[in-house]
C-alpha cells in the first residue's frame, strides 16, 4: 500500500466514524509516515498493556486519554506526566480514567496513550489552516500553553521552501532563544526547518486537511519531536 493510499484510508475511516478530528494516535501515525519526528507512543487498553508499553518505550513516560470526545486533554485531567516505574503507570492509568469520567462522563474512551517523556526543551508550534482563497497556510512560533497569549508567530502560504522556513524561524521575536541564550544551548534549527517543509508538503498534498496543529514541538540542540498533534478534516 502506497503512503498516499494509506493516509487517505485513515481519512476515510475517520469520516466513516462520523468524525472530523483525528485521534492523537491517528494524527501521529500520519506524521510519522510523512517523516515528521514524533514521540514514541503506544495505545494501551488495560493497565497491563500500559505497563508493557512503558517498559518498551523506556521511562519516564506520559499517559494521555484517547477519546474522540476529548479535544483538550489537560482540561479534564486526561494527562499525567513524569511516570518513572510500573507502579506509577498503574496508578496513573486508573487516575486518568477517573478524571475523565468525572469531568466528561459521556466521553467515549478508545484507550490510553503511553508516550515517551521528552526532556525540558524550547517549545515551538507549527500549524496550518486552509484558507478558502489562498489554500493551506503554514504558521510557526513559540508554542506550549502560552501560544495564544504571546502570539509570537509568523505565517506563509504553502508550499514553502527550505529558505522560506529559515526566514520564518528568524522572524519571531523569540528567535534569540533558538540561537542560544545564557546557559541555554542553541536549538537545532535544521530540525525545525525539516518539520516546517514536511508539514507544508503534507497539507499541500492532502486537501482533506482543514487544520493542523503540532504543539508543542520540543526542540533542543540534538533535534525536535512533536509531542502533541491535532488534525481536523474538511
Amino acid at each position: 500500500m502506497s503512503m498516499s493510499t494509506k493516509l487517505r484510508s485513515v481519512f476515510l475511516e475517520v469520516r466513516r466514524a462520523g468524525r472530523k478530528h483525528l485521534l492523537e494516535t491517528e494524527a501521529k501515525g500520519i506524521l510519522a509516515e510523512y517523516g515528521i519526528p514524533v514521540t514514541r507512543f503506544k495505545l494501551a487498553k488495560s493497565e497491563a498493556e500500559a505497563i508493557k508499553a512503558a517498559e518498551e518505550i523506556g521511562y519516564p513516560v506520559v499517559l494521555k486519554i484517547v477519546s474522540p470526545d476529548v479535544l483538550h486533554k489537560s482540561d479534564v485531567g486526561g494527562v499525567i506526566v513524569g511516570l518513572k516505574d510500573a507502579r506509577d503507570v498503574e496508578r496513573a492509568y486508573r487516575q486518568v480514567l477517573e478524571n475523565v469520567k468525572k469531568h466528561k462522563p459521556e466521553a467515549r474512551v478508545v484507550g490510553i496513550l503511553v508516550e515517551e517523556m521528552v526532556p525540558a526543551s524550547i517549545e515551538v508550534i507549527v500549524g496550518s489552516v486552509r484558507d478558502p482563497q489562498f489554500g493551506p497556510t503554514i504558521m510557526f512560533g513559540i508554542g506550549g500553553i502560552f501560544v495564544e497569549i504571546l502570539k509570537d508567530v509568523t505565517l506563509r502560504i504553502a508550499p514553502i521552501s527550505e529558505r522560506d522556513a529559515r526566514e520564518m524561524i528568524s522572524e519571531i521575536r523569540a528567535y534569540p532563544l533558538l540561537r542560544g541564550y545564557r546557559n541555554l544551548p542553541p536549538a537545532n534549527v535544521d530540525a525545525i526547518v525539516d518539520i516546517l517543509v514536511k508539514t507544508s508538503n503534507l497539507v499541500t498534498e492532502y486537501e482533506e486537511i482543514k487544520e493542523l496543529d503540532l504543539n508543542p514541538i520540543m526542540v533542543n540542540e540534538k533535534g525536535a519531536k512533536v509531542v502533541d498533534a491535532r488534525i481536523i478534516l474538511e
